[in-house]
């Protein structure tokens, strides 16, 4: 989906249809007065005061036919510039537009107004020179927006719409937004029964309810598996830790507003972690190690809190507290290559199963004139940067650099994978630490007896569970593959008298077999039942009749396929524990 701020001429085009939008609302409620309307990623809005007056999506249709109006009637748009005391006196019974020029310093600012047949507004502009070119454009949504942004004032209206040039580019666009709402795991996530959220509870604190724990615990033992046959050690570490271990890390000078505030326990003061190296780093120093040790390689699911604005968090997508798929490696200077090509080499299987396709690698580096950011040491960096480089270069991918978008400590490699509707999105991470290991003082014993800084690998495969569930939903639509899906098999007996016993001793078989199955036997007709199981997103519907009791057969449809097949049960159990097995590939 384009980002509309990010383009030159669609922006112009959608600030000057926010001034459109004013224009038509002061037509049809003449007490109205505007705050301010700035174009975003998605198109335009305008913040709206209408007094005792609350708009509701049955009143766009109105405004938008005002609008067309005015467009048709063609009016150029004209810039005209004030000087402060000017505009004061232009704008003096409009207490919004006084608040924004009194809060511009100079008393001779140039300042700038555009005016469009009988409406003229303060704007900094650019704008098209007539409104008759904007008519490709549909508003969206209104909801409530704090004047200023601030739950201590009054509420505005805000009104969103966005524009394009040509009436197909609109049309794609709206099409796009549909899929999006389809798609967007929220409404998936409360349909299915997958995560709820409560006030009382907090923003971005997600509660995953029993189908989402069967995905989440899923997906733990999905990557547990692949980790373990890579000689992971996994372990388990509190997800507190006091403020000490963070100025030791430096993640306290460097990371410390988006941490949660510290609380005083006795004589210690303790932080939510925000990330697990710290503690990993003490697991790492807890023996003394040889270099036929390294690499050790230290995974764990481990639960972490990040202070994220509540206008931010969204879902499972970006929440407070989070999961992370973390692990860290610790290895010699010698191993770096082989390891950080095994972490891709994992990476790339992940995707493999999964079915993503659409990803590309980013190499983000620091940027050297930044002393304050970045840890100040450009041996250091120069070393770690070049042998990312060279593990890429002789891996035969193709990346790009960013730079200013590594971590304090150390490069690392980002993946971002282009999601069915969206922005690009990072989901696995892998990053090279020369720096931690000395702060924490870690070591090793190498081939000639003398101690040794080990060098430490960050790696998150699937991000964070949350993250990773929200795209995967999303992907899919919430019809989730067989392996993954909190209800893989939904059995359906035509009628509960003839065929319940024959359909209760399939379940059980199923059951016993480990596979998630349900046996809907509900006084309800067959139909409704079959639309239900659609509904759910449950990958298998059986249907029992008279044909399967008499043959000792069952007749069963995928989700969303008309088809119905009938096949012993043996063959149909071979082949769902096969489908189950391979992961749907």
């Amino acid at each position: 989906m384009i980002n509309i701020k990010e383009n030159e001429s669609l922006s112009i085009i959608n600030h000057s249809c926010a001034h459109l939008l004013a224009q038509a609302v002061k037509h049809l409620y003449p007490e109205a007065k505007f705050w301010v309307g700035p174009v975003v990623e998605e198109g335009f809005y305008y913040d709206i005061d209408l007094g005792d007056i609350t708009l509701t999506e049955d009143d766009l249709p109105a405004i938008e036919r005002e609008m067309k109006k005015i467009s048709k009637d063609g009016k150029r748009i004209v810039r005209q510039e004030l000087t402060k005391s000017e505009a004061l006196e232009k704008f003096k019974d409009d207490e919004y537009k006084i608040d924004l020029i009194s809060r511009m310093d100079e008393e001779d600012t140039v300042i700038s107004c555009y005016t469009q047949g009988d409406f003229t507004d303060l704007c900094r502009g650019p704008h098209v020179e007539t409104v008759k070119v904007l008519k490709n454009f549909k508003l969206l949504k209104v909801s409530g927006a704090y004047w200023k942004g601030d739950a201590k004032n009054h509420m505005l209206q805000r009104i969103y719409g966005v524009c394009f040039e040509t009436p197909e580019d609109l049309e794609a666009h709206l099409k796009e937004l549909e899929e999006a709402k389809e798609r967007d795991h929220r409404k998936i996530g409360k349909n299915l029964d997958i995560f709820m959220s409560h006030d009382l509870v907090g923003k971005g604190m997600p509660l995953w309810l029993p189908n989402g724990a069967i995905i989440r615990k899923n997906l733990e033992n999905y990557i547990y598996e692949k980790e373990q046959k890579l000689g992971y050690k996994h372990v388990y570490t509190p997800c507190v830790g006091t403020v000490n271990l963070y100025k030791t890390s430096g993640h306290w000078d460097h990371y410390k507003e988006n941490m949660f505030p510290s609380m005083k326990v006795d004589e210690e003061e303790f932080v939510l972690r925000p990330m697990n190296c710290p503690h990993h780093m003490l697991v790492y120093s807890n023996d003394l190690h040889s270099y036929r040790d390294l690499p050790i390689r230290i995974g764990e699911f481990a639960a972490d809190f990040r202070y994220e604005a509540s206008g931010a968090v969204k879902g499972l997508e970006r929440v407070r507290c989070m999961c992370q798929n973390d692990a860290h490696l610790f290895v010699t200077p010698e191993q770096i290559g082989e390891e950080f090509k095994k972490v891709v080499a994992l990476i790339l299987d992940v995707y493999k199963d999964f079915g993503l396709t659409k990803y590309k690698f980013r190499l983000s580096l620091r940027d050297p004139e930044d002393k304050e950011k970045y840890f100040d040491d450009d041996e250091m960096w120069n070393q770690a940067e070049n042998k990312l480089r060279e593990v890429l270069n002789e891996f035969g991918l193709d990346y790009y650099e960013a730079i200013g978008e590594a971590a304090f400590y150390g490069p690392k490699l980002d993946v971002e994978v282009k999601p069915a509707v969206g922005p690009e999105v990072t989901l696995s991470t892998c990053q090279l630490d020369f720096l931690l290991p000395r702060k924490f003082e870690l070591s090793y014993i190498d081939k000639e007896g003398n101690k040794q800084i080990p060098v430490v690998i960050h790696r998150a495969i699937l991000g964070t569970f949350d993250r990773f569930t929200a795209f995967v939903l999303e992907e899919t639509k919430g019809l989730l593959p067989l392996w993954l899906s909190p209800v893989q098999i939904n059995i359906i007996p035509v009628n509960n008298e003839y065929h319940l016993e024959y359909a209760e001793a399939l379940y059980k078989k199923l059951k016993d077999l480990n596979i998630r199955v349900e046996l809907d036997s509900r006084d309800e007709k067959l139909g409704y039942k079959m639309r239900e199981s659609v509904m759910k997103k449950i990958p298998y519907a059986i249907i029992i009749g008279n044909k399967e009791v008499e043959e000792n057969s069952i007749s069963y449809r995928k989700c969303k396929t008309e088809e119905t097949i009938n096949v012993s049960i043996d063959e149909f159990i071979n082949n769902i524990l096969e489908e189950i097995k391979n992961k749907g590939n």
